[in-house]
This record gives structure tokens, sequence and C-alpha cells, in this order.
């Protein structure tokens, strides 16, 4: 007998082609069940007729499929799980079968040596992923069959075996095909199917694990986990919401008049609300968080992010000491944040991180890196180069508003930049205008003053080459990108360059000439602008007004307020900070506005909200005014630190049943439409 042969028990003109062979198998089925005596009582041909899954007492198993050790030599044990597709010996009549459950797969010996013909036969054709139990002795597998795997010690001699459940022969694929793998929707439509892989049930434990200690790590710190409604009033905080109809009436009674919930987009008023209150000093909450937005690798309209507030936080220092670069206030949740992740890492990944995370302004981010998220794991930085040439070009460019930057990938062996920086396809369509120079003999002196970029700007040539070189040292095979841009920040979190800067070690990577290195890279971005008319994303909230860069509850730093209060919107920076990690921003929050004039300003002055977006921050305002002590917090998004700890590059690996990039859900076919009866009962008319 060679692998496994199909075994079902569908009527016989169906099963097979063979009269002999449907006889056979049909008798082997019905023979199996009274393998463990006295556990079934009821007539084959009873159960034969209700089906496969035997529903009746059966042992209990006594060790997981991934827990026996060389040490269990000799133990009789009962197991049970998915029986995996096996392999005969080339020794006759012993079959090897495989035998996994969620703690891993430990290997089935059945020999007629040691089996009933009835347990050999059995086995031998059960259908992969069908549900199994078996009793038998544990023996340590012979010298060369030894694995380093956990289990690949040891083998169970089997002699007694229990069909549990059979699986259909027509599964949509087989979980355990891991050279195989089913494409994305196949795997999203059958998602119970999906998660029997080793891969994405190991990561469900991690995100347990994880999350155990973020409790553990909080309780610690005398945070108090609180749970915040998830139906919610709209309010014009930024991102777009999902609404939920209801059917109660308005409070005239009017129930013609359709009425809505919001899916929070996070706990922010009401963990506010709770450090208001003073009922609460420290909260936070693991909390469920959801967004009517494009699904990325990234991103999914609902998602998990580690919450928690904080009252007392401090608003910066007046005698800032040099060497810190953290210059705003919220030291205190900086404290908290660093110390889980640090717990975090030593924990799961057995990584000590530093005691300090790096601390870098977005300016300086932005200017460096092209990126308000920069990683941080490779060199290639930005310079700004327009202090370096003669007077007449820099005037010319103040007067545009324009700088040019210059980003280098050095050539030579061993550089593993220079060869992606080369064959880079990039798109120079945008704003901003980008050109590609290749340092060769004939241009190494001259390269600046044969660039279209520097072909509209009056100077004095040679002298503008030679300074420009004696800054940054060009040799034969590096390679020159140039950038003009508005000296302005653009929108998006990143310039020009910034996205050549990644494309490149992306394509790098993909070439095989760079590899990332493993290590975690945390970075703190601090003094982000406060408000922001370039978000495309909250354009469709903003419609031309300011609108608040992070949310409109974050203070300005102490040092901005006279400047916020004279006018001057786009210089002020908030009291702002994001968390990242090798380039994915894992987290971020701010210190809040607690003093209720301010609060009322920024809505009315500089939001230029209207009454009715106001009212929806009424009870906020009166809290504030009530006494609210200065507090802040931050959000840690639960998926991405996850998909980070899990090495996948989607957060859909890290979630138990996630949505497609479309926001849509294969397995449970939502959203889908309802009939206009129901919607009738919500006052709702469909188009």
């Amino acid at each position: 007998m060679s692998g496994w042969a199909p075994r079902t028990l569908l009527p016989r003109a169906v099963c097979c082609k063979s009269p002999l062979s449907r006889i056979t198998t049909r008798s082997v089925a019905l023979r199996s069940n009274h393998i463990i005596p006295g556990i079934y009582s009821g007539s084959p041909h009873f159960r034969a007729l209700r089906g496969l899954a035997h529903s009746a007492p059966f042992p209990k198993r006594t060790h997981t499929c991934g827990s026996l050790t060389s040490e269990d030599a000799g133990t009789r044990v009962v197991l049970s799980g998915w029986a995996q597709p096996g392999r005969n010996s080339l020794v006759k009549n012993v079959l090897f079968v495989p035998i996994r459950d969620s703690h891993g797969t430990t290997q089935l010996l059945v020999s007629q040596a040691h089996s009933s013909d009835d347990v050999f036969n059995s086995l031998s054709n059960v259908s992969p992923e069908s549900i199994v139990l078996i009793e038998g002795q544990v023996q340590l597998r012979p010298e060369k069959s030894r694995r380093p795997e956990p289990t690949g010690q040891v083998e169970v001699i089997v002699d007694r075996f229990l069909l549990l459940n059979q699986a259909t022969q027509d599964l949509p694929f087989r979980p355990s095909e891991a050279k195989y793998l089913a494409n994305d929707d196949l795997r999203a439509r059958y998602r119970y199917l999906d998660l029997r892989r080793p891969v994405l049930s190991s990561n469900l434990k991690k995100r347990s694990r994880v999350a155990h200690i973020v409790r553990s790590v909080l309780h610690e710190e005398d945070f108090t986990e609180v749970e915040t409604p998830i139906l919610l009033k709209s309010t014009p905080e930024g991102a777009r919401e999902f609404l939920v109809p209801t059917r109660l009436p308005t409070s005239s009674g009017d129930v013609q008049e359709p009425q809505f919930y919001a899916l929070t987009q996070s706990p922010q008023q009401p963990k506010q609300l709770l450090i208001c209150s003073g009922g609460v000093d420290r909260y936070y909450q693991i909390a469920k968080c959801f967004r009517d937005e494009d699904g990325r690798k990234d991103r999914q309209p609902e998602f998990t992010q580690i919450d928690l507030e904080m009252a007392f936080v401090s608003w910066g220092q007046k005698n800032q000491d040099p060497s810190d670069p953290w210059r705003i206030g919220g030291h205190e949740v900086r404290d908290v944040a660093e110390k889980m992740a640090k717990k975090i890492w030593q924990e799961v990944e057995g990584i000590v991180l530093p005691d300090r995370f790096r601390v870098m302004t977005y300016h300086e981010a932005m200017s460096r890196f092209g990126s308000d998220k920069p990683d941080l794991r490779f060199g290639l930085e930005i310079s700004d180069i327009s202090h370096l040439f003669p007077e007449p070009s820099r005037s010319y460019l103040e007067s545009e508003g324009d700088i040019v930057e210059c980003l280098v990938a050095r050539g030579g062996e061993g550089s593993p930049f220079s060869a992606a920086a080369r064959k880079l396809d990039f798109d120079n369509s945008h704003k901003a205008i980008i050109e590609r120079i290749l340092i060769k003999e004939d241009n190494v002196s001259s390269w600046l003053s044969g660039s279209k970029i520097m072909s509209g700007l009056q100077s004095a040539v040679t002298d503008q080459d030679s300074v420009v070189n004696d800054a940054l040292r060009p040799r034969v095979g590096d390679v020159m990108w140039l950038s003009r841009r508005r000296m302005s920040f653009p929108p998006g979190g990143s310039t020009a360059l910034g996205r050549i800067r990644l494309a490149i070690a992306e394509l790098a990577r993909e070439r095989g000439e760079y590899t990332p290195t493993s290590e975690p890279h945390f970075l703190w971005v601090t003094e982000f602008p406060l408000f922001t008319r370039a978000d495309e994303d909250k354009e469709f909230l903003a419609h031309g007004r300011w609108s608040s860069s992070h949310h409109p509850f974050t203070a300005p730093m102490w040092q901005d307020v006279p400047a916020m209060y004279a006018g001057q919107i786009a210089t002020v920076r908030g009291q702002h900070y994001d968390l990242v990690l090798n380039g994915v921003e894992i987290g971020g929050g701010s210190v809040r506005v607690h003093d209720p004039a301010m609060q009322e300003y920024i809505f009315s002055d500089i939001l230029q909200l209207d009454s009715t977006e106001q009212a929806s921050f009424d009870h906020l305002l009166h809290a504030l005014k009530c006494g609210a002590p200065p507090h802040g917090g931050m959000a840690l998004g639960f998926d991405r630190l996850m998909a980070i700890l899990c090495k996948t590059q989607s957060i859909r690996d890290v979630i138990a049943f996630p949505k497609r990039g479309s926001g849509t859900d294969m397995l449970f076919k939502s959203p889908a439409p309802v009939p206009k009866s129901v919607l009738y009962q919500y006052g709702i008319q469909p188009r």
C-alpha cells in the first residue's frame, strides 16, 4: 500500500468504481468503530446512516501532540488530533502517520507486528485532516531518524485507534501542503482550514502571550483596565467612521428620522473623560477600533490597539537638558511604553533592548531620511545641499521657496545599494523634480553643473561644483540622486527622496544584495506640526480648513502657545509622539489639552468647526471645565506590533479572522445587503 488510500461512507455508487473495492472500503470503515471496545454501543449500520463522526464517550487524551520527549519513552499515551498524509516504509506493512494538534506533531508508527489488521487497515484508509484518537506506547526513534524539532526524538507505536470525525475527500486545500500553498482568496474563504497551519496557530499563541505580558506590565505600573463603549456618537475627529443604525426614536419621539451610532475610531474621548473624572488615575484597555478606510497590508477596517491614558503627565521642561532630545511633555507615557516594549522583546524574542530609545524630531526625520517614520536599519541619508551653492543660487532658491536635496548611493565593491540605485525605475511625474546621475571618470568633478535641476540656477558653476564635491566627496561608481522640492515638508509623511531611499533598499533586498538586520531599531519621533491643510485622508471633513495632524485634543508645545494665539498656525508644534520600529509606526500619542479655553479656541478659531460640529464635543469641554488634570496617553497598534514579532508582512497573518484588503470578509461574506423591509424599520431608504 502506498500513501493514503481514499476512504468514505458516501453511497456505494459514488465511492469507487470497483464493486469489490467498495465493499472492502466500506467494511473497513465500519469495523473501525469497534477498535477501542466498549466505546460505541450503537449498530454499525445505524452509525453509517447517521454520519462519520463518533458521537459517544471516548478516552481522554493524556498528552498533546507537541509534548512528548525522549523522557516519555516506554509510556502508554492517548493522543487525538488531525491525521496528516502518511507514508509507507520500505519494509512491508509498516505505516508512518503524523498526527497534529495546535501544540505540535507526533509521528505514529503502525505495523502489523504491533497492531491488529483492523488498526492497520483503518489508519491506512483514513483521509487526511480526519480527527483520530489513538492509544499506544512511546518509543525512541532509530538514531538516524531523529529530528531536532519537538517530538522529533520519539514516535508512538499504535495498538488502538478510533475515528472521531472523518474529513471530506474534497477539501478545498490541504493545510499540510506548505510547499503548494493555496492562493490568498481560497485560504480566506476557508479560514478555519487555513488556521490549522502551524505558522498561523503559532502567531495566535504568540499574540495571546504578548497580550498577557502587556497586562502584567501595566498592572505593575498601577494601571486600571476599563472597558469603554464601542457604540458612540459620530464626531469629526478625522477618519471615516462606520455608522450603525438603530430603531430607537429621536428625543422628540420621531421614528421617521434615522438614528445612528458610530463605531469608535478609538477610545479617545472615553479615556480622556475617565481621567477627567478622577476616578481612574491610569487607564488601559486592549481595545477594538473601527475606521472606514481602504485596506492595506498593515491596515483593516477593524483593528486592535493597546490603549492607555495617564493623569498628571508633564508639559515639558523650562530648563531643558541639552543632551535630552525629548523636549515635549509626556515623559511618563514614554517610560511606560519603553518598559512594555523591553519586557515583550526580552520574554518573547530573548533580546535586551537599550535602556532608552532614540529620539528624533519630525524636522530631523524628514530632513535626513525623508520620512516621518524612518527606517534606521540602513544609511542612505539625505542632505540639503542648498547652503553649499553660491549666493546667486541660494537667493534664487529662497525666493522660490525651494531647496535642493541629495542622496548618495556609494559604488564600489561591498556596496549593497549601488546596483539597485542604478536599476531602479522611478516616477518623475510628481511635483518634486528628481534626477539620477551616475558618477563616471568624465564627470566626477562636474556632475552637478551638468544637472538638469541645476540648469535653471544662476551661479558660478566651477565654484559651485567644487564646494559641493568637497562636502559629498563623489567617487566613480557612485549614484547621485537630486531632488528640488518646496522648503515646507510635503503631506503624506515622506519626501520624494525619502520614497526613493526606501525603494532602493527594497530593490536591493529583492536582488539579494541587502539583508535587513533582524535587530529592532526603535525610534521616537516628536514635535510634529500641530495642524495641517494637506492631509488627503482628512479633507472630506476639513473642506479646506485647518485640520489636526494628530487629533483635535493634542496640546501645543508650551513654547509655541503664544504663536498659536497669534495666528501663526503653520509654525505650531504639537506634543505628539510616534513610536517607530524598523520603519513602521507601531504607536502614537500626545499630551492632551486640559485647558477648556484653549480647547474651545482650537475648535472655533483654528479648526473653524461650526456649531453642530462643536456640539459633538460639549461633554468633553464641560469635563475640562469641571477640573481636569494635565493628562496624556498613547495607543500601540497591536496588530502591527504582532506582525513584526511574527516576522510577517501582513497583519492578516496575526488576526484570527481578518478582512481582505478591500475590507470584505470572504468567510462570513460581509458586508452584505439587507432586505428593504429591514431598512424601513430604521427609517432608511435605499438609493
